[in-house]
């Protein structure tokens, strides 16, 4: 399998797919198995979540990992998309802007380098939600 084709089959990490459980109402990222509420009662269908929700907390990142230096500073994120689920993201804006409880939208950016040939990996992160009417 090519390279290009394994990473176009990573399709929650492209889409933000996730699973729904039609008996609680449930949503869950990444995709579940199983609904850990329902147990074996449960019936999760894949779900594909707008990707938008809001800031619940966030840091300021001044010292990163390897291969991450040039990024600094940065924002790290906690986001509650509007369907539930929680994830941990880079929030791409100026970190003075950054506010708990922000709107936020998903965007496709690089994530980072997997080798010492230079493949590039993408998926999702997130920027402000600006009001256009203001």
């Amino acid at each position: 399998m090519s390279v290009a084709r394994f990473w176009r089959k990573q399709v929650h990490r492209y889409n933000l797919i996730g699973t729904y459980c039609k008996e609680c109402g449930e949503y869950y990222y990444p995709p579940r198995n199983m609904c850990p509420t329902c147990r074996r009662d449960g019936e999760l269908k894949s779900y594909q979540f707008k990707g938008t929700g809001e800031i619940v907390t966030y840091t300021i990142i001044h010292a990163a990992a390897e291969g991450f230096e040039h990024q600094t500073p940065y924002v790290l994120a906690i986001v509650k998309l509007d369907e539930g689920p929680r994830l941990t993201s880079q929030i791409v804006a100026e970190p003075e802007e950054m506010k708990i409880g922000m709107r936020v939208k998903p965007v496709f950016r690089k994530l980072g380098e997997g080798s010492d040939r230079g493949m590039i990996y993408y998926g999702t992160k997130f920027m402000p939600e600006y009001d256009m009417n203001v």
